[in-house]
């Protein structure tokens, strides 16, 4: 397997990783950076950049990054609030009134970001037309009762978390989320991520697909009562309402889904993008950019949920927007915050060790939290500190 790129000496565990993911765990094509104190030191790729191609992965391929979009979106709330424009602890309703409705009016900010708000699922699921319209989706939300007293429990936000964030966002600051995160995130640390891309970036983004799973198991690791691959074929729990939000799935490879604006599960990113945004948040990227104060490092990664997680059934543990390290979604230590995307793709920062870390590639698999070539990674990011 030929892999391209460079690693700082030191680094080389994560080289050879990579390369073991192609060889015994299935990846067709994939890239891994990886920043420490704010400089790049893991820089791989390889394989092809369509999962159903022959043309090679270049340097700055960018894919689909499903959920780990999330972690982009929550730093917007995030830095609203550092900002003073944006207090996570008022009422939803005091910048969405429409939010007030069917007994949400207790909803604070914070409880979107941790998901705790109760509208995990619509009671009418919205076509993929009506999910990228930003109006349709924050009313589809506005007008859902909830699943549980807000606050009062947390259950992932699969789908939802799109207009949840994003209008709130939208209301405060008056421009689309995604337009935000293009201006104030992405241009000035230099990162190569998008949340609606653009036409002009369009030939950049490969193709994605379902793979099939390797040998050694992944995904959620600890055994519930019922796991949640049980229960997301009960087309009648929360667990499958919650990922069916949208419904048909739309085709993540269509240029008109890529091109809409869904910061639950849309953004698209190279491995560099998505470590240099994580960088960021946690220290000055190469002396230049840091977006984040060390007061909200530790606001984003204080746990706010914890426990069993009504729609992925396992425990699971989330600070304000972002996983925590858990049995269910291991990251690289219990300071780490960050966030995986459904069958693969993950972003993280370990502010103690000072290592930020991106993981895309284009081969999807069945894995919710902790995909077995993403862990592979990490294992081998440990061997180096």
């Amino acid at each position: 397997m030929i892999v391209n790129g460079e690693v700082t000496d030191g680094f080389e565990p994560v080289r050879d990783a990579f390369v073991r993911n192609f060889e015994t765990l299935g990846d067709r094509g994939a890239a891994v950076a990886v920043y420490r104190d704010g400089h790049k030191v893991v820089d791989l790729w390889g394989g092809t950049r369509d999962v159903d191609g022959t043309a090679p992965w270049e340097h700055g391929t960018a894919q689909i990054v499903r959920s780990a979009t999330k972690g982009v979106a929550a730093a917007v709330l995030l830095l609203l609030h550092q900002r003073g424009e944006l207090d996570l602890d008022a009422p939803v309703g005091a910048y969405w009134p429409e939010y007030k409705a069917a007994g949400k009016d207790r909803t604070l900010v914070r409880h979107l970001l941790a998901h705790r708000a109760g509208v995990p699922a619509l009671d009418r699921p919205l076509t993929p037309a009506e999910a990228a319209d930003p109006d349709l989706g924050a009313a589809a939300v506005a007008a859902q009762p909830p699943a549980w007293e807000p606050g009062t429990d947390h259950g992932y936000h699969a789908q939802t978390y799109s207009w949840l964030t994003g209008e709130v966002v939208r209301r405060v600051t008056g421009r689309p989320i995604g337009e935000w995160i293009a201006e104030e995130i992405a241009g000035p640390v230099g990162a190569d991520l998008w949340l609606g891309l653009p036409a002009a970036h369009s030939a950049r983004a490969g193709r994605v697909g379902q793979i099939a799973a390797p040998t050694q198991t992944g995904g959620l690791r600890t055994r519930p009562k019922r796991s949640v691959a049980e229960a997301y074929a009960d087309p009648g729990s929360l667990t499958s309402r919650a990922f069916a939000a949208i419904t048909p799935m739309p085709d993540e490879n269509d240029p008109a889904y890529r091109a809409a604006a869904l910061p639950a599960s849309n953004g698209i990113a190279t491995a560099d993008g998505l470590a240099r945004f994580y960088a960021s948040l946690i220290g000055e990227v190469d002396g230049g950019v840091r977006l984040f104060t060390p007061e909200t490092v530790e606001v984003a990664r204080g746990e706010r949920s914890a426990g069993p997680d009504r729609v992925l059934v396992v425990n699971t543990r989330f600070g304000l927007g972002y996983m925590l390290h858990g049995g269910a979604s291991p990251l690289l230590s219990p300071a780490s915050f960050g966030h995986p995307g459904r069958g693969g793709a993950l972003g993280l920062a370990d502010p103690e060790s000072g290592i930020a870390f991106g993981y895309v590639t284009n081969g999807f698999r069945t894995s919710v939290t902790a995909d077995p070539r993403a862990q592979a990674l990490l294992q081998a990011v440990r061997l180096t500190r």
